[in-house]
């Protein structure tokens, strides 16, 4: 095993160690909190951003067959990973400007900013799949993506949950459903948008919105990229 598999090896561990870390009291306080303002929200307002978020992720989950990446070959781990920091920091300074461009624009470039910066990180799931040898026209290969972005944009709960289901991928891909409408798009939207409230709220305040978008969407998918690496590697380094 050469040096840089070594490092991934170590690098994984410890990502896996994060995963599965037990909820921290002030993790458990916030999702309580969360549940509670959740509880509250008309029935009528979750049917209507499930709907949107589920539609945005369709589009791109099922629509992107013209432009889904072909999967790489021959190359070693080094080389890929090594293309896959390159799309990654290409993805997340276009989130970035993104970011600053709709924060700048106050409240309603700021709602415009939920399904572009969405699909910034669906694609760069398409891109980073395809890196690692990946066919991501393959039905199953894009339930992954979801599991992995849901992974990256939860409470740690759900993390001890998904990543079990990472972990045995091999095995859990054959009992998939054949529709994705039967994926769980309620609790998709409440992880995902409870996980960014703190950190795209201030987005939509004038003058600071620029600077926050900015920071917030950066972080985000650098976040995402880095789950994204680590889920993968757990196929690829079996």
């Amino acid at each position: 095993m050469d040096n840089y598999t070594n490092y991934a090896h170590a690098e994984l561990g410890l990502w896996l160690f994060q995963m599965k870390k037990p909820p921290s009291i002030v993790g458990r306080m916030t999702h309580g909190l969360q549940s509670k303002i959740n509880s509250v929200i008309p029935e009528k307002v979750h049917l209507v951003i499930t709907s949107a978020i589920e539609n945005i992720i369709k589009v791109v989950i099922t629509g992107s067959s013209w432009i889904v990446p072909k999967p790489a070959e021959e190359l070693t781990l080094e080389a890929r990973e090594l293309k896959v920091r390159s799309r990654i920091k290409w993805y997340r300074n276009s989130a970035s400007a993104e970011g600053a461009v709709t924060g700048a624009g106050g409240i309603l470039l700021g709602f415009a900013d939920f399904p572009a910066f969405l699909t910034i990180k669906m694609k760069m799931l398409f891109d980073i799949a395809a890196l690692y040898g990946m066919d991501t026209k393959n039905y199953q290969e894009r339930i992954f993506l979801l599991y992995v972005f849901q992974l990256s944009f939860s409470n740690q709960s759900r993390r001890n949950d998904l990543i079990g289901l990472l972990e045995n991928w091999e095995t859990y891909r054959h009992e998939l459903p054949e529709d994705l409408s039967t994926f769980d798009w309620r609790t998709f939207q409440l992880d995902y948008r409870d996980y960014i409230d703190l950190a795209k709220l201030a987005q939509l305040i004038p003058i600071i919105g620029a600077g926050v978008g900015a920071i917030a969407n950066y972080r985000l998918t650098e976040h995402l990229g880095k789950n994204a690496m680590n889920a993968f590697r757990l196929r690829v380094l079996k």
